[in-house]
């Protein structure tokens, strides 16, 4: 598949924007460790790898200079919180999460603080691997776009993860529920695809009747499509930032 599934159309459960909850922006600033460190570890999961890549290729760092990095920087942005200092206002989260990476980065390099393997940070179970895999088929031509255009490519990094885990929750979830079928549905026609491939085409190949291939894709869209909100919801620092890039990316309307 070229680019996200094709979920734009009908909004999220009961046809909806999702219901606002502490977003994780929010939930940083909270005096208590028990708000705070949750909404951490969901920074993490939405940030580490467009972070992590936009390292490797933007400041042309080896994987495991990246990898240490990418740890450190977390790991310092909870311990200093860097992101009590966040303007709505100002600018969309990633923006600044992008401009704090870029700060740390360089004054990492003027110190010449390469960072030691493990080096007193609290490892992240983070699948570098993964990442490192992406870096190695987008090329050469990835270190151009994010030298010309930094803000683009971290943005582009930042949307793929989300899709990529929102992708994975929604395939976890139809295994959990017994709906595998439907996941095999939505994987092969929209994520894996192919040119003429038919509904009619696709359910002979895994036996169902081409209506039930409808039914399945139109079912698994709309969950993508719930599941990518909420993770929006999380990681946005603001009501209109949420609607700003559920536009970008869903061209959902808040209204």
């Amino acid at each position: 598949m070229a680019g996200e599934p094709g979920i734009a159309g009908g909004q999220g459960r009961g046809g909806g924007f999702p219901p606002t909850r502490l977003s994780v922006v929010r939930a940083l600033g909270s005096r208590e460790e028990a708000v705070r460190h949750p909404a951490f570890a969901a920074l993490v999961e939405g940030y580490w790898r467009p972070a992590y890549k936009y390292l490797r290729v933007r400041w042309r760092l080896s994987a495991e200079e990246a990898e240490d990095l990418t740890q450190e920087f977390f790991t310092r942005a909870l311990e200093k919180r860097y992101f009590d200092r966040y303007e709505p206002e100002r600018a969309r989260f990633r923006t600044y999460l992008r401009t704090c990476l870029d700060r740390f980065a360089a004054n990492q390099r003027r110190s010449a603080g390469r960072l030691k393997r493990g080096g007193g940070t609290s490892l992240l179970p983070l699948d570098f691997a993964s990442a490192e895999g992406e870096v190695a088929r987008a090329g050469g031509g990835a270190a151009e776009r994010a030298g010309s255009d930094p803000e683009s490519y971290f943005h582009q990094e930042w949307r793929r993860a989300l899709f990529h885990d929102a992708v994975a929750e929604l395939r976890a979830a139809c295994a959990a529920a017994g709906r595998e079928v439907r996941f095999a549905v939505f994987e092969r026609y929209d994520l894996e695809g192919g040119e003429g491939l038919t509904y009619a085409a696709l359910g002979e190949e895994l036996g169902l009747p081409a209506t039930q291939v409808t039914n399945h894709l139109a079912w698994a869209r709309r969950e993508l499509r719930r599941i990518v909100l909420e993770r929006l919801e999380r990681l946005c620092g603001s009501e209109e930032e949420l609607a700003a890039e559920a536009r970008d990316l869903l061209g959902a309307d808040p209204r």
